[in-house]
């Protein structure tokens, strides 16, 4: 038993020293008998991570018994809009301990009026919300009146490798600070239907409920991201957690830093992963990457050059997996940022620079769907939605039905309120598209047929 002891501690300090130099100093073997131990890191990192419970009130929707509506009158409403109090508890990251900031998940602080933060050494504060970003998942809180914080060094997730040695801390059923370790399992997930940008990390380290909102940290106490979900049965553990790239998560809350909300960036370029058939026909050594079936007019990527059948394989040189993993990096961006894409056109290897446009400027509808040709679109603030500021006469978009002043406040059931909102969804969407129209006070749908 102690000769394995003595290789596992041995391993370790192989794979350990083999990184980098500051991962070198930090000391594994903290105890007198020389056994492995990540006590000395997690004395370091642990007070950086906190509990966080909240209290609110949600609508809850009701369907009215038939009975009932007999009872009432043929005018009585079909639903019942009640609010209900709820509480909740999750995990989240100290990131600046002089400004209180504090990154968590926004499904642990969602519709929440109050926010209670606890530390690891048993002190409470009150917290506020700074911003959110629901697409993503990710919430920036700030701690009231906090003073002796700790924070957390923020890790590049770019340089991580399957199989690099990772810890989870956080809050899991609401039992205090835990702390769990595993492996990177895989990266660049996506296609989990988990949140609607997705590029998860996965992991085997144990994440249960409770722990969103945690850190994923390295072996030398540097995050690298914030934890989210886990697949599960039962909702219990079992092996497959996932968490939101400290990269990603870094663009998105200095946005919210800076502007109070996500401002998105947008490539303008329609495609889908690179697959093995397209690889040959391409003649193309990669089995990785985005494939640009359109880039699209007048946008921020047909400007600096990108065309339709290239391959994108990096981003500011990191590979990307999938034409997911492009989307969610670039929407994480910031609108007008310049980066640079590894690109394959033609068997040559070169890089483009694109600097990011706005997802809510003004655009011409048909390069989101082409029934929707003549029509202009802006987004709206009160109410939400993208509404159509210009319509040319006998367009495919007034043969449809739609009017000037009209906003699109939904796509099948869906929520948009942003020009990338719309484009995702109508993207993600095959067969019927159905639009949900506020026209005045009058609410309506209009069906569109994708091509093909």
């Amino acid at each position: 038993m102690n000769k394995l002891l003595t290789l596992f501690a041995a391993s370790l300090f192989v794979l350990t020293s083999t990184a980098t130099n500051a991962q070198v100093s930090i000391p594994f073997f903290g105890n007198s008998d020389d056994t492995p131990t990540l006590a000395p890191m997690l004395e370091e990192v642990t007070p950086a991570v906190v509990n966080i419970s909240v209290k609110g009130k949600r609508e809850v929707r009701q369907r009215m018994p038939d009975a009932l509506r007999f009872f009432f009158g043929p005018n009585a409403p079909r639903e019942q809009v009640r609010e209900r109090p709820f509480q909740g508890l999750g995990s989240g990251v100290i990131i600046d301990a002089e400004k209180g900031y504090v990154v968590t998940n926004n499904h642990v602080i969602d519709d929440a009026t109050e926010i209670l933060v606890t530390l690891k050494d048993g002190r409470e504060f009150d917290a506020e919300v700074i911003g959110t970003d629901e697409r993503s998942d990710i919430a920036l809180i700030k701690i009231k009146n906090g003073e002796n914080l700790t924070d957390i060094e923020i890790g590049q997730s770019s340089d991580l490798r399957v199989g690099d040695f990772v810890v989870a801390i956080g809050n899991p059923f609401g039992l205090g600070q835990t702390v769990t370790s595993g492996i990177v399992s895989a990266l660049g997930r996506s296609g989990l239907g988990i949140e609607e940008l997705e590029n998860f990390i996965q992991t085997d380290a144990a994440i249960n409920s409770g722990n969103s909102g945690g850190a994923l940290v390295t072996l030398d106490g540097q995050l690298i991201g914030i934890n989210t979900a886990i697949l599960g049965p039962n909702g219990g553990n079992i092996g497959i957690g996932f968490a939101i790239p400290s990269d990603m998560m870094n663009n998105l809350v200095l946005q919210l830093i800076e502007f109070g909300e996500v401002r998105r960036g947008v490539l303008g370029i329609r495609g889908h992963d690179l697959t093995h058939d397209i690889a040959q026909a391409l003649n193309i050594d990669a089995s990785n990457g985005a494939f640009v079936a359109e880039s699209i007019p007048g946008g921020s990527a047909d400007e600096a050059g990108i065309k339709s059948g290239d391959v994108i394989l990096s981003v500011n040189g990191s590979a990307i997996a999938s034409f997911s993993e492009l989307r969610a990096l670039v929407s994480s961006m910031g609108q007008g940022k310049t980066i640079t894409l590894g690109v394959v056109r033609d068997g040559e290897n070169m890089e483009i620079d694109v600097t990011l446009g706005s997802q809510d400027v003004e655009v011409t509808a048909s390069s989101i769907h082409p029934a929707l040709e003549g029509a202009t679109l802006a987004v709206s603030s009160d109410p939400a939605g993208i509404e159509i500021t210009q319509l040319e006469d006998g367009s495919a978009a007034a043969r449809v039905g739609l009017e000037e002043g009209d906003i699109i406040r939904g796509v099948n059931r869906r929520a948009v309120s942003s020009m990338g909102d719309l484009r995702s969804v109508i993207e993600d969407t095959t067969g019927v598209v159905a639009l949900n129209i506020q026209r005045g006070s009058s609410s309506l749908y209009l069906v569109l047929r994708n091509p093909g």
